[in-house]
């Protein structure tokens, strides 16, 4: 029985694992100047290195610019964020866009996990939070997908965080899960049972404990939840479903066109409603 279930384990994380994409150390293509990017390495868990590219605000020296950790989704890297840079940088943030570990050109790893995501988050907001041009007071975090979820599980964590944009998140692992264990025609009851129990045992945790419903509930800073109206990889009610979680219902929702990919479907509009969120939600204390 022992040796079935190393066996089973060895098969369910090489069938859990995230795909690796790898990226050039310097972005090609983007529309910013290239003296405000560099490549940064950051000491994670356990030592890993992170690896990210820091995007200094373009305010003048000597001001206070806020920040934010942009975190991509399973399977992806940094590179797949950038998108978003040039809007944010234009909204006056500091970014750093983040590698996971296992991911892009992070340090290997045995397995990830969305826990592991959120410690990754926080070692990115723990750098950025150091840079002398960033106002430590005025930080948000922004995820995709499974990074979603770990901006959401680090903000419960990081009091000081003072904004959330949730892109395509979903609302319970336990039902990503069972997804999974639908596409790969797995029966639920038997060995599926099995699987959801020795899944939450390898990551350390709960699903109910680090799932986004959860983890919205808990935060006290703004959320915006953006999220494709035909995604089919996570349906569209789950963020209505986390908006609901945070008490604020519907408003708190930006749908977008498309599907899990947010890239192709945000136009101008959604783009300046976040940063209209980011401005309000990061605008300096009075006084």
């Amino acid at each position: 029985m022992n040796l079935f279930k190393a066996l089973a384990h060895r098969a369910l994380l090489w069938g859990l694992r995230a795909p690796r994409l790898e990226h050039s150390v310097m972005p090609e293509g983007l529309a910013l100047d290239g003296q405000h990017i560099r490549p940064v390495w950051i000491e994670g868990e356990g030592g890993s290195r992170l690896f990210a590219w820091y995007i200094a605000p373009p305010g003048p020296q000597g001001v206070l610019a806020p920040g934010a950790v942009l975190m991509h989704g399973w399977g992806a890297h940094a590179g797949l964020m950038l998108p978003a840079a040039p809007w944010l940088h234009e909204a006056g943030l500091a970014l750093l866009v983040l590698d996971a570990r296992g991911h892009g050109l992070s340090s290997a790893v045995d397995f990830q996990s969305l826990p592991r995501f959120a410690q990754d988050v926080e070692a990115g907001l723990a750098w950025l939070r150091q840079q002398p041009e960033v106002d430590a007071s005025r930080l948000a975090l922004i995820g995709h997908s499974v990074g979603a979820g770990a901006v959401l599980l680090s903000a419960t964590r990081q009091p000081a965080v003072r904004a959330v944009i949730s892109l395509s998140a979903f609302a319970h692992p336990a039902e990503v899960m069972q997804r999974w264990l639908a596409q790969m025609r797995i029966p639920s009851r038997w060995p599926g049972r099995w699987i959801l129990s020795h899944v939450q045992e390898v990551i350390g945790a709960r699903f109910d404990e680090i799932a986004p419903l959860r983890s919205a509930g808990a935060i006290t800073c703004p959320i915006l939840f953006v999220h494709g109206q035909d995604d089919e990889t996570v349906p569209f009610t789950d963020a209505l479903r986390l908006a609901e979680a945070c008490g604020v219902g519907a408003e708190a929702c930006l749908a977008v066109p498309g599907g899990h990919d947010l890239t192709h479907g945000l136009g101008p509009d959604h783009v300046q409603r976040m940063m209209s969120f980011l401005r309000s939600s990061l605008a300096p204390a009075p006084g």
